[in-house]
């Protein structure tokens, strides 16, 4: 894959149909999509449309990149995200996340749907991440260095900014959004976390286990791109309470709080 070759070929086709200078990146995770609903949409591709994106196969991820304004502020909202586990390499996961960059973003919110590892967390809840693990097995940086894109090795001391961290917090509580912080534990999957791994998870520090932001925030880091996120909790995981797992949990859990997802968000665009 010419990572380089693809993001310019990505970038000039999305500048052929735009010109909007996006000031902040939104990636909306499983069932969170209805974020589009708050934007005045001046853009609305396909990701099988662009050069060098690939469409999502999983239910939730409804695979476009909007571009448009929420408020005052240009915005390139992707909704949806490809995985690793879908069999994809970790550029081509990455590859959205980069385009972006590429039309002037300058701050990422990433979001996605994530299990609880904190027994007091409820589905519905939502969790600021403040820092991550990564238990992929594979890193988006991995092989030669683009120095156009980044440095060699880049600082992850501060993966997830601390004033927008600290901005996100206030708005949850002047909104009453049931909130904590934590650790995300990010995994490749697909399948579900066994009992003796969540137990694992918890050991080292994990509040939330998912499949996917670890990437797009290491790949967002190696840009210099300012960097938050948030995980709707929408399941304890597996062994915290009785009674199996699917997906259809996380997509209805994300879709109850779809109002609140929203509100939150559109503030915390327009605010910063």
């Amino acid at each position: 894959m010419n990572i380089q070759k693809n993001l310019a070929e990505s970038t000039a086709f999305i500048r052929s149909r735009s010109q909007l200078k996006p000031r902040i990146g939104v990636v909306l995770g499983s069932g969170l999509g209805a974020f589009v609903k708050e934007m005045d949409v001046e853009t609305s591709l396909g990701f099988d449309e662009i050069p060098g994106f690939i469409a999502p196969t999983v239910e939730g991820h409804g695979g476009r990149l909007i571009l448009g304004h929420v408020g005052s502020v240009p915005v390139a909202c992707l909704q949806g995200r490809i995985h690793y586990y879908e069999g994809h390499s970790m550029a081509a996961v990455v590859h959205p996340i980069r385009t972006i960059a590429m039309l002037g973003t300058e701050i990422v919110m990433l979001t996605n749907s994530a299990g609880g590892l904190d027994p007091n967390q409820k589905p519905g809840d939502f969790m600021i991440i403040e820092d991550h693990i990564n238990l992929m097995g594979d890193n988006p940086l991995k092989g030669p260095n683009i120095s156009q894109l980044g440095p060699r090795f880049p600082d992850m001391s501060e993966a997830y900014d601390r004033k927008l961290n600290a901005h996100m917090e206030e708005i949850m509580k002047r909104r009453n959004v049931r909130y904590s912080r934590g650790i995300y534990a990010g995994v490749s999957g697909p399948t579900y976390e066994t009992p003796a791994e969540v137990r694992y998870l918890q050991m080292i520090g994990g509040r939330a286990v998912g499949m996917s932001t670890v990437p797009e925030t290491i790949a967002a880091n190696h840009l210099g791109l300012r960097v938050c996120a948030v995980s709707c909790i929408t399941n304890p995981a597996a062994g915290i309470v009785s009674g199996k797992l699917s997906h259809d949990d996380v997509t209805g859990t994300a879709k109850q709080v779809e109002d609140t997802f929203c509100g939150f968000l559109k503030e915390f665009v327009t605010s910063i």
